[in-house]
Formats: structure tokens, C-alpha cells, sequence
């Protein structure tokens, strides 16, 4: 009888250890990839590889200094696209909210980015993209 008990705990334990790790990397921002803004009207494009694309929340990430987004698309493996509904410059060390996707998870192809430097110092601002 005790084993029976003692294994029961260990399955309960086993569960809950699972189910919080499943839960923890949910909520964990998972880095997709990067690139440089050059100067005025930069175009760019990160793409994913579909064993790696399942999404269903984006957030962009700025580092050096601060970008100004005119336009982002994202490209999907099923052939829709979706234009993230944002036109802001954020500042260096700053980043969006956590944008939904819509419609259930689907394999992200790739992201486009249309953005410009704000200022013309010599700093190179980085774009970084982030899904959950």
C-alpha cells in the first residue's frame, strides 16, 4: 500500500514539474533573429526556418539607438500575410508591446521590416525579433 502511495506522489510531482515547464516557456520570449538599420528608408527581412516559426505573439527589440517603423508584414507558411498595426519610433533599449497574431498559430515564414534611423549620428541601431 505505501508504494502505491509513494508512487502517486511521484507521478503528482512529475505532473506538476511538466506542466510548469510547459507554462514557463510559453511566457519566455524566444530570440528569431536580427538586423542592422543602414540609414533613410532601410528595408529588411528576417526569415525563419518552419521547424522554428510556430508563434503566436511578436515583439520587436531596439538596441544602439532609436528607429522609426513606417511598415512590418508578416509572411506565413500557408501564404497569408498580416501587417502588424503599429507606426512608432522606439527609442534605443526600448521595445513594443507583445503584438498578437491572428487567427490560431500558424508557422511564421518570414518578417519584413520597414524602418529608418531617427538620428544621423554614427550609431547603427539593431533590430531584434522575438516570438512566443
Amino acid at each position: 500500500m505505501r508504494s502505491k502511495n509513494t508512487l502517486a506522489v511521484f507521478a503528482a510531482v512529475l505532473l506538476l514539474i511538466g506542466s510548469t515547464s510547459v507554462l514557463k516557456a510559453q511566457r519566455e520570449w524566444i530570440h528569431l533573429g536580427d538586423k542592422h538599420v543602414d540609414g533613410n528608408s532601410d528595408h529588411d527581412k528576417i526569415s525563419l526556418g518552419s521547424s522554428e516559426g510556430w508563434f503566436h505573439q511578436l515583439q520587436i527589440r531596439v538596441d544602439d539607438a532609436p528607429v522609426s517603423f513606417k511598415r512590418v508584414v508578416v509572411h506565413f507558411g500557408n501564404g497569408t500575410d498580416e501587417e502588424l498595426q503599429f507606426r512608432q519610433i522606439i527609442e534605443a533599449g526600448g521595445s513594443t508591446r507583445a503584438m498578437d497574431l491572428r487567427g490560431r498559430r500558424r508557422i511564421i515564414k518570414s518578417v519584413e521590416f520597414w524602418y529608418e534611423k531617427v538620428s544621423a549620428d554614427s550609431k547603427r541601431p539593431t533590430v531584434r525579433l522575438y516570438g512566443r
